[in-house]
């Protein structure tokens, strides 16, 4: 399966599928080891104590790629936030991530996540270059995760 964000417009309107990697529990060897240097977009979670997922963080990277981005964000030791360094030390995080060359399309996927997880306020803008933006998801993995 090819991961990464693929797009289909329509009548002024776009149709977006992003394919996402399996999931996998974030360690600077294998993320090192496994996870592309390119542009993308992540989702990071952490496993609470039901061992459910629990929505952590959702972006795009740009510069240095989704490699340093995810080291980055799930490593305890680089960050510098006391709050997320708790989270990052007490539970087990876990990540997936889709590459993507496009900044736009980034940016369209990552305001339908965020429209979505914060309909009254998103924090992130999309393109602006269409109408409506519809997505669909799929991976390897089923995932369910509480916010």
């Amino acid at each position: 399966m090819e991961f990464g964000i693929n797009a289909r417009e329509k009548n002024g309107d776009i149709y977006y599928s992003v394919i996402w990697s399996p999931l996998a529990v974030a360690d600077r060897r294998e993320i090192n080891a496994k996870v592309p240097s390119i542009a993308g977009i992540y989702e990071i979670y952490w496993m609470d104590e039901t061992k459910r997922l629990r929505m952590f963080n959702v972006g795009q990277t740009h510069y240095g790629g989704l490699r340093s981005e995810l080291r980055r964000l799930t490593d305890p030791e680089l960050c510098g936030d006391l709050k997320t360094r708790k989270i990052l030390e007490d539970n087990e995080i876990w990540y997936r991530y889709a590459p993507s060359d496009s900044s736009a399309n980034m940016a369209d996927v990552i305001w339908f996540f965020m429209s979505v997880y914060c309909p009254e306020n998103p924090p992130v803008d999309h393109s602006g270059r269409y109408k409506k933006i519809f997505l669909s998801e799929s991976g390897p993995d089923r995932l369910t995760w509480v916010q």
